[in-house]
């Protein structure tokens, strides 16, 4: 349970914008928040799957999940029982980014895809301060995902392997904790589409 303390003194969320890019940094160039609110309007047009950005400046200490869960509680992202909405939320200061994914496309776009998304499209980008790039990158997988066109590329020096069938038990296990999980926690609107500091996973500088 969080204490009332905790909550008096959390970020406050900004309100939904009008369109579907929020720089309260001044990062992107107004040519470039046009080119990707012009983006994801084709998008929504084509699919009915809504994808918004924000950039913040700092979490001021905040926890990046509790804000971003927030964020999406109160942008509401998605069309109304769909549930499909996505938020790319980055926090520029902190090095952080989070991908906050509404149920609706869970099965598109689950945890270790969204994972893989800000680790090889995004990350390497804002690494080098190419935040438009970067951003753009990242829309345009998520776009693909959502599709079924996303393919994740392994992590290195991580090679595939195959064993006995009992290997995979572990697998199983866990997969199907996850799924009856998912049912009892339905009641929230959006759950973890995976976050990380762009610096080798790490929010320092």
């Amino acid at each position: 349970m969080v204490s009332w303390g905790a909550w008096a003194f959390a970020l406050e969320v900004p309100g939904k914008p009008s369109g579907r890019v929020s720089d309260e940094t001044g990062t992107l160039k107004p040519n470039e928040i046009v080119a990707l609110n012009q983006e994801l309007e084709v998008f929504e047009n084509e699919t009915s799957n809504q994808i918004a950005v924000l950039l913040i400046s700092s979490l001021e200490g905040e926890n990046l999940e509790d804000f971003s869960i927030r964020l999406a509680e109160k942008w509401k992202i998605g069309q109304k029982g769909k549930n499909n909405g996505v938020i790319l939320l980055i926090a520029k200061k902190d090095r952080k980014l989070r991908i906050e994914v509404g149920y609706g496309l869970e099965g598109a776009l689950p945890d270790a895809l969204a994972g893989s998304i800000i680790r090889n499209e995004i990350a390497p980008l804002l690494k080098n301060g190419l935040f438009y790039e970067g951003i753009d990158a990242g829309v345009k997988a998520i776009m693909a995902a959502t599709k079924g066109e996303y393919q994740a590329l392994p992590e290195k020096g991580k090679r595939s392997s195959s064993g006995p069938w009992w290997a995979f038990i572990p697998f199983f296990v866990i997969f199907g904790f996850v799924v009856f999980s998912s049912f009892l926690g339905r009641k929230r609107r959006y759950y973890s589409g995976g976050s990380r500091g762009w610096h080798a996973g790490s929010a320092g500088p």
